[in-house]
C-alpha cells in the first residue's frame, strides 16, 4: 500500500515541477522530498520523473499517477480543511495583485467576507506586478493572486476573471489644442504633440494603446512616469499630458469632465485580468469562496 505522504509529495513535485519549489510548499527540505519521491519510485518499480539541470520532467508513468491520485489528495484537503473551518479562529487569506486593481475592485469586494460570522476569513494584501505576483504564488507566500498574465504550467490554475478597456485620455485644454475628435484630422499625428504620463519608462500602456489601434509605435517619451496609474490619471488631469488609463479607472474623472478622450476607436483595446491559484488549493473552502466570490463581483465590473 502505497503512503498518502510519499504520494502528496509526488503530486507536488509534478505540479511545481521541481523538487526545490516542492520543498518550499510543504515545508520540507530538498533531500527529504527526493528521498520520498526514490522511495515510491522504488515502490511502483518504475521511474516517475526525469532530472533535467533546471527542474523535473514526467514520465508517462508519473503523468498517469498524477492524472489518477491528485483529484484523490485534493478532496481530502478538502474534507479535512472544511473541517478546521469549524474552529473558531479566522482562516487567513493571503491575496496579491496590481494595486490599481486590488484597491478599486478586489478588496472592497472581499471585505464583505471578512468577520466572525462562522464563514469569514482575515484578509492580507501585497501588490506587485504580473511576474512578481505568480512567483510569491508559486513559492506559497499567497493563496490567490490577480494578474494580468496567464501562467504556463501544472503548478498555477488560472480563471478569466474580466475584461478592461484602455481609454486614451488627457486634460480638456490638450484636446483643444490638437483638436481631438474633428474629423477631417488624423488623429496619431496630432498625438505626437501631447507628452506622455506612464507606469514605466517602457511605457507598456500607451505603447500597447498604439500597437492595437494605429498599428505603430508612441513617438514621444515619457515625461511624468510614476509607478501607479492612480497617480498617472491625477497627473493627466493636472494636465501634465496623455494617459492611457483602465476605464474604471477614469469614468468618475471622465464623467466630470476632469479628462476626455482624445480618441475612440471603433474597438477598443482591452487587458484581461485571471484569478489564480496553486492547482488544489481551491479544495481549501476560504480561497475557494474568495475565488467564487470575485467571479461573482466581476459580472459588474465587465
Amino acid at each position: 500500500m502505497v503512503d498518502l505522504a510519499l504520494l502528496r509529495t509526488f503530486v507536488t513535485v509534478h505540479r511545481a515541477g521541481s523538487f526545490t519549489r516542492a520543498a518550499a510548499l510543504l515545508g520540507l527540505s530538498q533531500p527529504a522530498v527526493t528521498s520520498q519521491i526514490r522511495t515510491l519510485e522504488r515502490q511502483l518499480g518504475r521511474p516517475l520523473f526525469l532530472r533535467q539541470a533546471r527542474g523535473v520532467t514526467p514520465t508517462s508513468i508519473g503523468d498517469e499517477l498524477a492524472h489518477k491520485a491528485a483529484p484523490h489528495l485534493d478532496a481530502l484537503v478538502e474534507i479535512t480543511e472544511t473541517g478546521l473551518d469549524d474552529d473558531s479562529s479566522l482562516r487567513t487569506l493571503h491575496l496579491a495583485g496590481p494595486p490599481e486593481f486590488t484597491a478599486e475592485r478586489a478588496l472592497p469586494a472581499l471585505t464583505e467576507l471578512t468577520g466572525e460570522d462562522g464563514q469569514g476569513f482575515a484578509l492580507r494584501a501585497s501588490f506587485g506586478n504580473a511576474e512578481e505576483t505568480l512567483e510569491g504564488l508559486s513559492a506559497g507566500h499567497h493563496d490567490l493572486a490577480i494578474s494580468t498574465a496567464r501562467p504556463r504550467g501544472a503548478l498555477l490554475t488560472a480563471t478569466a476573471l474580466c475584461d478592461e478597456e484602455h481609454v486614451l485620455v488627457a486634460a480638456p485644454r490638450w484636446a483643444e489644442q490638437i483638436g481631438a475628435g474633428q474629423p477631417d484630422r488624423k488623429p496619431e499625428p496630432a498625438l505626437e504633440q501631447v507628452p506622455v504620463v506612464e507606469v514605466h519608462e517602457s511605457l507598456p500602456f500607451v505603447s500597447r494603446y498604439w500597437a492595437s489601434v494605429f498599428d505603430s509605435r508612441p513617438a514621444a517619451p515619457g515625461t511624468v512616469v510614476v509607478p501607479d496609474l492612480r497617480a498617472v490619471l491625477a497627473c493627466a488631469v493636472a494636465g501634465a499630458g496623455l494617459a492611457v488609463l483602465p476605464r474604471y479607472l477614469c469614468a468618475a474623472a471622465l464623467e466630470r469632465g476632469d479628462v476626455v478622450a482624445l480618441h475612440e476607436p471603433a474597438v477598443p483595446p482591452l487587458r484581461t485580468y485571471f484569478l489564480v491559484v496553486r492547482t488544489g488549493t481551491l479544495a481549501m473552502p476560504h480561497i475557494a469562496r474568495a475565488h467564487e466570490w470575485l467571479q461573482r463581483a466581476a459580472a459588474d465590473w465587465c
